[in-house]
């Protein structure tokens, strides 16, 4: 599921992102996206490729990996972001759901740490 007032769009220095063609409030589910499970020995082969940037780390140990679909992986990275995801690992999905008011034409952001406002860098912050 994704809201159709969600658009991928050329994000300034950043490639594309997800911008609202709509408002949306605060405590809104914008996504519910399906996502294809790693093995840890699949992680393995898949960190060597530029797929390495759009997987997020799976399962109550972090060992497996998770692809994505829909926009997920479009997402843009801040360390204040406009929106959080969530994983359901028994259902196999990532929801992202905004934790502000969002204006349209705003770029959505999460923060790729998984949590809000946690400050660590990320992989292409320490090069």
């Amino acid at each position: 599921m994704i809201l159709p007032i969600l658009t991928i769009a050329s994000s300034p220095n950043r490639g594309r992102g997800v911008f609202a063609t709509e408002a949306i409030q605060m405590n809104t589910t914008i996504e519910i996206a399906p996502v294809i499970v790693l093995t840890k020995e699949h992680r393995i082969i898949v960190e060597q490729t530029l797929l390495y940037d759009y997987i997020f780390e799976w399962g109550e140990d972090h060992k497996s990996a998770a692809v994505a679909l829909g926009y997920v992986s479009i997402y843009n990275h801040t360390i204040h972001p406009n929106c959080v995801y969530e994983m359901d690992y028994e259902n196999e999905t990532i929801s992202i759901i905004t934790i502000k008011d969002i204006k349209v034409g705003e770029e959505l952001f999460i923060n790729y740490n998984a949590e809000v406002d946690q400050e660590s860098p990320v992989w292409f912050e320490q090069h």
